[in-house]
């Protein structure tokens, strides 16, 4: 959880316990005052009903003469639970809860981190084919321009060097094309594998990884 998740909820579990002891507090004045109030009728009873606890045997915690101290230990229990959860068990809490929330992010950085990557050579490879394509387009045209010139007599020679300039042309496109896609395969393999083992926790072997990136590689032509 985040620190500014995890704090909120901290204190406002500590302002809860801060107002229940408010409330305890509250409560025992109004005990304290009721207590004073009736401590004369108490005091002229206090031996018929000393006489009576011994014949029935009464519980203790129900004589209004020991209210006070019930009430005084009874703080001091809140206090020292209020300080032990305030202190100790609510700081460590919202510490698990931020540590948990860090490794999550940890993890999403590093698959955007390998998506990135995989968006990287994915354009480096559309960049090379583009480049080969206009490397052929300018070598054609230029060699259009010289046969242009040339005389008629040369036509059929022009034809053959054109077809085999088109030819070599196409075959280094090719070339460049498996090379990238070759290269460009063997990166998704790796990032593929690295993705499913850090986000998903799962391992594959190169030739499941393989033939998933190839199978996407034939959809997207």
């Amino acid at each position: 959880m985040p620190k500014f998740l995890a704090r909120p909820l901290v204190s406002g579990l500590a302002g809860r316990a801060g107002l229940a002891w408010t409330m305890l507090v509250v409560t025992a004045g109004g005990a304290l005052a009721q207590a004073d109030h009736g401590a004369a009728g108490a005091a002229h009873g206090a031996e018929m009903a000393h006489g009576a606890e011994h014949a029935s045997g009464g519980l203790p915690q129900l004589d209004p003469t020991v209210f006070a101290p019930q009430l005084i230990w009874l703080g001091i229990t809140f206090i020292a639970l209020y300080f032990l959860m305030a202190k100790v068990a609510l700081p460590k809490v919202a510490e698990v809860l931020e540590e948990r929330q860090e490794r999550i992010t940890n993890d999403l950085d590093r698959a955007a981190t390998l998506r990135e990557e995989s968006a990287g050579v994915m354009a480096g490879y559309e960049k090379a084919l583009a480049d080969a394509r206009v490397h052929a387009q300018s070598v054609m045209a230029a060699t259009t321009a010289d046969i242009t010139t040339a005389s008629t007599g040369r036509q059929t020679q022009f034809n053959a060097d054109l077809a085999a300039k088109t030819r070599a042309a196409e075959e280094r496109i090719n070339t460049a094309k498996e090379t990238a896609l070759a290269s460009v395969r063997s990166v998704a393999v790796e990032i593929a594998q690295q993705a499913a083992e850090k986000i998903g926790g799962v391992k594959i072997d190169g030739t499941k990884a393989d033939a998933a990136v190839g199978d996407v590689m034939r959809e997207r032509g």
